[in-house]
């Protein structure tokens, strides 16, 4: 019902607000389709979207909670979503404001709602690590691919693999590239590829397309068949901006067909210019070593050693013959001094000798026992002593003994009685 008001009696504002607010959510909540055309995500829990009518030039603000917003999946501007939308009125500012209670998208949108939650699923599983990924090799013997027939992605892998490596071989199957087949003709390949031991690696090729086009890319099924794979496997598939979770699990990911024949073998010209390159730098390094081994010869060579091997020799000669004649020298004064130190001291045994006594006229007294007589007293009158001489001896019979020395030793004769 209108409110009755007139200028002499006019309603405040706050029930002008209150009663819009109650017309307003009396519409209760209902489903709406629109197209967002932004989307500003808040540090918060409540986060906010322009939604517009598709046919008119009409919005509206939407605000929406985390949980609603994560829920429904990668959101992107120009997405179409279908929204549970409340209309309800702010009453500080009389602002008219959507409530989102649920958000779905629709379309290409619903789609890609779907692969993301997959991906996360399949990310928590761990088919997405890097630790499980494998290197390809560098020169494979057999390459398996899985294509389209008579595709443009066929023909591109083939054209620049035969220009980089024309020795390359193959091993093609062909299979639908989109539609409800090709997930079981695309699996069916992958298996009887890794079968064959010859087969190194293996490319899935398909060229860009729609997100309806590209989704047997990211069926589950296909992904855990490759996961499985034993044979490094490489997904070509869409352009750089299409990213199929096919790209997640396999081994390598090239943008195009064309990058991933690049991948899988090395350009031979490129190559061949490297050999050539390294033979070049080889023969410089043995060059230059050589060159610096004839330096260092030249520099032994120089040296006096080497030119005069025995002028070493010789030196060492003269110093010892120098050495030898001092020894000599040294040995022959040695011996000329021992030589008369022994005539000096054979000189005194000499001297010191009874014979050298004999020799001046003494004799030697012996008694009867053999010893020597020194004293008189050793001997008694009528004894037989022996008295030795320097060139024989005498046999005495003593008459008398005198104990009294003689006047001069040296003059006086021995004045022992003797017969």
């Amino acid at each position: 019902m209108a409110l009755a008001s007139s200028p002499d009696y006019p309603q405040p504002l706050r029930v002008i607000a209150h009663s819009v607010k109650g017309w307003v959510e009396r519409l209760g909540a209902v489903w709406v389709i629109g197209q967002v055309i932004a989307l500003k995500r808040q540090a918060g829990s409540t986060h906010f979207l322009t939604l517009r009518d598709r046919q008119a030039e009409i919005s509206c603000s939407v605000t929406c909670g985390t949980a609603v917003l994560d829920a429904a999946g990668p959101l992107h501007e120009g997405m179409e979503v279908v929204a549970w939308l409340k209309p309800t009125v702010w009453l500080p500012n009389g602002r008219l404001n959507y409530d989102c209670h649920d958000l779905r998208p629709v379309g290409p949108g619903r789609l890609l709602a779907e692969i993301e939650q997959r991906k996360r699923r399949l990310q928590a599983e761990g088919l997405f690590a890097p630790e499980r990924k494998r290197p390809l090799p560098v020169l494979p013997r057999l390459i398996g691919l899985i294509t389209g027939r008579q595709s443009a992605a066929e023909r591109d892998v083939l054209v620049t693999v035969q220009r980089r490596w024309p020795a390359a071989q193959f091993e093609i199957r062909h299979c639908l590239m989109q539609g409800p087949k090709s997930v079981d003709q695309i699996s069916q390949a992958v298996y009887e590829l890794d079968a064959l031991p010859q087969v190194d690696v293996i490319v899935i090729a398909r060229g860009g397309g729609s997100v309806e086009d590209l989704l047997p890319f990211s069926d589950e099924t296909l992904v855990r068949v490759v996961a499985a794979a034993g044979t490094p496997i490489v997904s070509a598939v869409g352009h750089e901006t299409d990213t199929p979770i096919l790209d997640l699990v396999a081994d390598a990911r090239a943008s195009t067909p064309t990058d991933a024949a690049k991948r899988i073998v090395p350009d031979a010209a490129n190559e061949l210019s490297h050999v050539v390159a390294a033979r070049q730098q080889l023969r410089r390094a043995i060059a230059d070593g050589l060159d610096r081994r004839r330096r260092e010869l030249d520099g032994l060579q120089s040296r006096p050693v080497l030119r005069d091997p025995l002028g070493g020799y010789a030196v060492l000669d003269l110093q010892l013959t120098q050495l030898t004649r001092q020894l000599t020298s040294h040995l022959v004064h040695q011996l000329d001094r021992s030589e008369l130190e022994t005539q000096h001291l054979i000189a005194r045994i000499r001297a010191l000798s009874p014979e050298a006594t004999l020799d001046r006229g003494y004799a030697i007294l012996i008694s009867p026992a053999g010893d020597t007589i020194t004293e008189p007293d050793q001997v008694s009158p009528g004894d037989a002593i022996s008295a030795r001489l320097a060139t024989g001896s005498l046999s005495l019979n003593v008459t008398a003994t005198d104990t009294a020395p003689p006047p001069d030793q040296d003059d006086q004769p021995d004045r022992q009685g003797a017969t």
